[in-house]
């Protein structure tokens, strides 16, 4: 194992990508030898050259679809969005092309291409480069959408991602890009569709995904302290959902608090907490809980965005209502 950070894991998932399929390419703004905007493309260029590695015009619209048309021709795009703020202006390539050509073409087509972008709020962007869509994406059949919270995570869904003969949105946070972690030098996927528990408990259920997993898990250790032995289960994918993971967590423990930095109208949480109640209704102790961001555009103000987000404090509360304790 090595220790890498979030942006050097996705960086190696390209890496080796690139290195065993020379249908691979990535395309973006300012990918090549700029390195994206993360830096998650850094030197690629200097690796696989040009054609491989190809800068674009700000035009998102124009690279989703021409990512699509590649796709459908035999290559393997992985297209960058600086962020997925800008995923509104491609959302016709992205919805009704990328995510419909299996279904329309009767399985004699396909669109095998990864959208990596950029999600979440707390890095001071405003309204309109805070946002997270990923509800809106993720109930489009025909699209993948995944959220990885740990390096580990970001190398073996992106390898996965590439694997996928439909198209991906993969979501990365913003906030995420220098946290470290044990990753394997060696190439390695992670199924598709499949929630991790990323610590163990027996007394209540967190359900989160992407920077709130972090959220979360700090909630179980000050739960800890207090002899509450909390559950905590990382989706990391949203489409699909892993339902059998998260059931079977919340019938060990009987309570669930879901935990999302988007909305809570119509949000994932929303779904997940239906799922909890459609398939382990008879083991609730209390209803599912959500917490999630206020339902305000986010402002530039590092204090009214703070006091917007969801936090520990935040959980905490939801944990004293339901009574744990």
């Amino acid at each position: 194992m090595a220790e890498m950070t979030y942006r050097e894991a996705l960086r190696q998932a390209l890496i080796e990508a690139m290195e065993e399929d020379e249908d691979i390419f990535v395309m973006g703004e300012d990918v090549n030898k700029y390195g994206g905007s993360y830096g998650v493309t850094k030197d690629l260029a200097d690796l696989f050259g040009d054609r491989r590695v190809r800068d674009t015009p700000i035009a998102e619209a124009g690279i989703i679809g021409v990512a699509t048309g590649a796709a459908m021709a035999g290559l393997r795009p992985v297209a960058e969005l600086m962020t997925i703020n800008f995923a509104l202006v491609a959302a016709d390539s992205i919805i009704n092309s990328a995510a419909k050509v299996r279904s329309m073409f009767a399985g004699q087509s396909s669109a095998p291409m990864v959208i990596r972008t950029v999600g979440g709020a707390g890095a001071q962007l405003a309204a309109t480069h805070s946002q997270n869509f990923e509800a809106m994406f993720s109930h489009i059949p025909g699209l993948y959408v995944m959220m990885p919270a740990v390096p580990y995570d970001c190398k073996g869904l992106l390898r996965s991602a590439i694997l996928v003969n439909d198209p991906v949105l993969f979501i990365e946070h913003a906030k995420l890009y220098n946290l470290r972690g044990e990753v394997p030098e060696e190439p390695y996927t992670i199924p598709i569709g499949r929630a991790d528990v990323k610590r163990q408990g027996k007394d209540v259920t967190l359900l989160a995904y992407s920077a709130m997993v972090h959220v979360a898990l700090d909630v179980a250790e000050k739960l800890a302290d207090r002899g509450v032995d909390a559950e905590v289960v990382d989706l990391r994918s949203i489409r699909p959902l892993d339902t059998e993971t998260i059931v079977r967590s919340v019938k060990k423990t009987n309570r669930a608090v879901v935990v999302e930095e988007s909305w809570r109208s119509f949000g994932v949480g929303a779904e997940v907490a239906t799922r909890v109640q459609e398939e382990a209704f008879e083991w609730l102790d209390a209803p599912v809980h959500r917490v999630s961001s206020e339902e305000v555009p986010f402002a530039y103000s590092k204090v009214l965005e703070q006091a917007a987000l969801p936090s520990a404090d935040k959980v905490m509360e939801q944990l004293r209502e339901m009574r744990i304790l």
